[in-house]
């Protein structure tokens, strides 16, 4: 199988894991969702750890807590035409490409990314979760094989 290379703002499918139903216990996703990737280190062994954000149809109850995904840069990806957000009040962090990695309906590996956000959209979702981050205001859920 081939994945894709990981990249920051690239959309990808993954289960992704609520913080709240982490702290319950849960160790696996619900429902399989697109989430961004927004960094992409590798360690000493070569394997590359990778930080992804929730997409949602849900609004913030606080518009700093999310970034709208502009209805063009949604139809690009093959992203439903509902409104949606990027959350910026958490993470998970997996090694790639990881369990939790999902395929389109009905294809392969290479499905597994949608497409990259527009490097306009991708620096500002960076600036308000830069400053999010350094504010404690991030929780990161931690991912295992």
């Amino acid at each position: 199988m081939s994945f894709p290379a990981p990249r920051p703002g690239l959309v990808i499918r993954y289960s992704y894991l609520w913080t709240h139903e982490a702290d319950a216990g849960q160790e696996e996703g619900v429902k399989d969702r697109p989430c961004a990737i927004i960094l992409v280190v590798s360690d000493e062994d070569g394997r590359q750890r990778v930080r992804v954000l929730p997409i949602t149809h849900s609004p913030p109850a606080d518009a700093r807590d999310g970034l709208e995904i502009p209805l063009p840069t949604k139809t690009r990806l093959g992203l439903d035409s509902a409104r949606s957000w990027i959350v910026l009040t958490e993470a998970n962090d997996f090694f790639w490409p990881g369990a939790d990695l999902r395929f389109l309906p009905s294809r392969g590996p290479e499905s597994a990314a949608y497409g990259m956000l527009p490097p306009k959209l991708f620096k500002a979702l960076q600036e308000r979760l830069q400053a999010r981050y350094y504010r404690g205001m991030i929780s990161i859920v931690p991912r295992t094989e």
